[in-house]
C-alpha cells in the first residue's frame, strides 16, 4: 500500500474524529459561540475534502488490485464526510428542539466514540505496518552492511592478488635479466672455445709441418 495514501488517511481519521467532537460540543453552546464553532467545523470539512481528493488521486495511480481496495475505503470516508456535513447543517439551522438536541448529543457522542475507536484501529494498523516497514528497513540495512563488508573483503583479496602478481612480475623480470646475463656469458664462452680450437688447430698444423721437415731432412 502507498505510504503517501496512508499518510493522508491518518490525517483524515484524526480530522474526522476532531470534527465529530466539535459537532457534539457545538450543541451545548449559545448562538454566537455556536456560529464560531460551526465556522471552525466548516473549515475542517474543507480540509477533509482536500485530503479525500488527494487520497483519490493517489489511489488511482496505483496497481488495479490495490486501487480497488483503496477506492472502497474512500467511499466510506466520503460517506462519513457527508454525514458530518449533514450534522453541521442540522446544528446550524437553529431549529432543533430539546429532544432533537438530546438525540444529536447522544448520536454525536456515539459517533465520536465510534470515530475514536475506528481511528485507534486504523492508527494501530498503520503503526503495525510502519513497524513492519521498519523491520524490513533494518533487514535491508543489515544486508547492505553485510554486502559492504563482503565487498571490502573482496577488494582486499583483489589488492593482495594484485600485489602477488606484481611481485611475480618483478620476479619474472629478474629471471629474464639473469637468463639474459647467462646467455651473454655462454655466448662469450662459446666464442672463446672456438677461438681456442682455431689456436690449437694452428699449433697442431705447425707441429705437423715441423715434424715433417725434420723427418724429411733426416731421411735424406
Amino acid at each position: 500500500m502507498s505510504e503517501i495514501f496512508e499518510g493522508y488517511e491518518r490525517q483524515y481519521c484524526e480530522l474526522s474524529a476532531n470534527l465529530s467532537r466539535k459537532c457534539t460540543a457545538a450543541l451545548a453552546l449559545d448562538r454566537e459561540q455556536k456560529k464560531q464553532k460551526i465556522s471552525e467545523i466548516r473549515a475542517g470539512l474543507e480540509d477533509a475534502e482536500s485530503l479525500i481528493r488527494k487520497m483519490d488521486m493517489e489511489a488511482r495511480n496505483l496497481q488495479p488490485n490495490v486501487k480497488a481496495v483503496l477506492l472502497a475505503k474512500l467511499r466510506e470516508y466520503k460517506s462519513d464526510l457527508n454525514n458530518l456535513k449533514t450534522e453541521v447543517k442540522r446544528i446550524g439551522s437553529g431549529n432543533l428542539n430539546a429532544a432533537a438536541r438530546d438525540e444529536l448529543l447522544e448520536a454525536g457522542m456515539a459517533n465520536s466514540l465510534t470515530a475514536s475507536a475506528d481511528q485507534r484501529s486504523r492508527l494501530m494498523m498503520t503503526t503495525e505496518r510502519l513497524n513492519q516497514s521498519g523491520d524490513r528497513i533494518k533487514d535491508s540495512r543489515r544486508t547492505m552492511l553485510e554486502t559492504e563488508e563482503l565487498g571490502v573483503s573482496i577488494l582486499q583479496d583483489l589488492h593482495q592478488q594484485r600485489q602477488s602478481l606484481l611481485h611475480a612480475h618483478d620476479t619474472l623480470h629478474g629471471v629474464d635479466d639473469n637468463i639474459g646475463k647467462s646467455k651473454r656469458v655462454l655466448t662469450a664462452m662459446s666464442r672463446r672455445i672456438n677461438k681456442n680450437k682455431w689456436i690449437i688447430g694452428a699449433i697442431i698444423a705447425v707441429l705437423v709441418v715441423v715434424i715433417s721437415l725434420i723427418l724429411y731432412f733426416k731421411l735424406k
